[in-house]
């Protein structure tokens, strides 16, 4: 009765009583879209708000609290500042790329959001591959920073952009790693697939250790992949002036800001998929009345609050961990994660061939 099957199932048949099958098509389509629009607009105003609450709640501070009651429009007054602020394009850039950069990290994020099960029987798209989909498309955010970089005609931008191009490259090879001990446990690249197999438990449980391992090696992956601190070092502040995006302005700008928050959720909603069951309730095997009364809260509610709990530990490592330099974090991932994940893949199939997973 919780699911969002029902109303998308009512808007499908009103159409297609309606328009001819292509005609269908299309709205459907276009109507995927606006929504997949407004909910990058208002996961950018959550997600900026929640960034300022954790800092605050770190550091003993009372963060924002002068925009709207308690500081909560706060997000939108700087929407809005972003929104009339000029746009600048530099003397010497290649005004091409150079605003064709933050359009194309938009694409990628939107492209990204297409398999992901946001509630029970409510996807985009239900792609048989959409494990090695998400981690294909995924790899292509790196060419919008390096394009931002090159565009820009600023060294401190090229050598961010150059950072982030060895940062992204290096650390998705750990992130795939981990990503591939779920696909040996429940044998399918399918994330519906990988969703159910978890219905009698979620894999960071019945996985045991090895799992938690690939987990928490997910998380320091995709951290670095997004860019975020500790491994900030192509927007380095104190180095770099902003990295790759040092010479963007208004609304171009905007763009690489609302991007970078909206692969934070979406690396966290893979995450929550591929170990916490998605929007799959908490089961406990054969327990059936403590599993029936889980099934009661609505399945979007299960997947919208492991995301955020995810979310909220990747900003917790921000306002806790020191930024690595360029040299420490290439090490911990050459010389420790990548061998960490390879061993560890070892094992998971192990387990599995075995069957010593719960």
């Amino acid at each position: 009765m919780w699911s969002f099957s029902k109303i998308s199932n009512i808007l499908d048949s009103w159409l297609s009583e309606t328009f001819s099958p292509t005609w269908t098509m299309v709205i459907e389509m276009v109507i995927a879209g606006i929504c997949v629009i407004t909910l990058f607009a208002l996961l950018g105003l959550v997600l900026v708000l929640m960034e300022r609450r954790v800092a605050a709640w770190i550091q003993i501070r009372l963060g924002p609290n002068r925009v709207g009651p308690g500081g909560m429009l706060q997000s939108l007054a700087d929407t809005v500042k972003l929104l009339v602020k000029e746009g600048m394009t530099p003397d010497g850039a290649d005004k091409f790329l150079f605003n064709l950069a933050p359009i194309i990290a938009m694409m990628v994020a939107m492209l990204l959001m297409a398999p992901i099960a946001f509630a029970s029987n409510f996807q985009l798209w239900d792609l048989n591959i959409g494990v090695l989909y998400v981690t294909a498309i995924s790899s292509l955010m790196v060419i919008s920073i390096l394009m931002a970089g090159w565009a820009s005609n600023n060294k401190y931008s090229l050598m961010g952009a150059m950072r982030s191009g060895a940062q992204i490259v290096s650390y998705e090879l750990s992130a795939g790693l981990s990503i591939m001990a779920i696909v040996v446990l429940s044998s399918s690249l399918n994330l519906n697939d990988i969703i159910q197999s978890q219905a009698d438990g979620w894999w960071i449980f019945k996985g045991h250790i090895p799992v938690f391992i690939a987990f928490l090696i997910f998380i320091i992956a995709v951290t670095a992949e997004t860019n975020r601190a500790p491994f900030d070092l192509a927007e380095a502040e104190s180095e770099l002036t902003a990295g790759f995006h040092t010479e963007y302005s208004g609304m171009k700008f905007a763009l690489f800001f609302l991007a970078e928050y909206i692969n934070v959720f979406i690396v966290c909603a893979i995450g929550a998929t591929l170990f916490l069951g998605g929007w799959m309730p908490f089961h406990i095997g054969h327990w059936e009345a403590f599993n029936h009364v889980m099934d009661f809260i609505p399945s979007s509610i299960w997947f919208f609050g492991k995301t955020f709990f995810l979310i909220f530990l990747i900003m917790w490592f921000r306002w806790t961990f020191p930024r690595l330099r360029i040299d420490q974090l290439l090490d911990l991932e050459w010389k420790y994660l990548l061998p960490i994940s390879m061993f560890n893949l070892l094992l998971v199939t192990l387990m599995a061939i075995l069957g010593w997973h719960f």
